[in-house]
């Protein structure tokens, strides 16, 4: 059984934070502020597939009440995420996903965060696509006040495991 999942996440630029997108951090004078690390790709994709497999949101899993999280690697929470799908039969098919922002370019970190998030997925460059596009002037994106990132994910269910 194929399954697919969206998943979509916002965060607000804060200034004194790092901008880390799909676990690379890229150079910019201002970082997105967050319980975690704030990377708002990551989390987008996390729901993603957590949507597919029918499995809840991040907030459920890894809720921003909980000091354990504070700070956390986004890439690391994407791990987890990972084996736990697997434990449940999931196999992992493809993600696509989209970042939405006004600056920086994103053009010159696109292989790298690709790269980093198909290595976590567990899954070759090519069934991972990010894109990114800005917010054309309009809205807290097109005012250059935060960020967002959707994603798409599809599961196949390899095998009848609990949980």
């Amino acid at each position: 059984m194929v399954r697919t999942g969206l998943g979509l996440d916002t965060h607000a630029f804060a200034p004194g934070r790092p901008l880390i997108l799909g676990g690379v951090d890229i150079p910019h004078e201002e970082g997105l502020t967050g319980h975690s690390d704030a990377d708002v790709l990551t989390h987008a994709v996390i729901d993603a597939l957590l949507g597919a497999a029918g499995l809840g949101d991040i907030g459920q899993h890894f809720p921003d009440t909980d000091p354990r999280f504070a700070g956390a690697d986004s890439i690391g929470l994407l791990r987890t995420v990972v084996q736990y799908l697997g434990e449940r039969g999931f196999t992992i098919g493809n993600v696509d996903a989209t970042v939405v922002l006004e600056r920086p370019r994103l053009a010159p970190y696109r292989d790298a965060i690709r790269e980093r998030l198909a290595g976590t997925l567990g899954l070759p460059a090519d069934a991972v696509n990010v894109k990114a596009t800005t917010g054309e002037g309009m809205g807290f994106v097109g005012r250059g006040e935060g960020a967002a990132a959707l994603a798409v994910a599809t599961l196949e269910r390899t095998a009848d495991a609990s949980g």
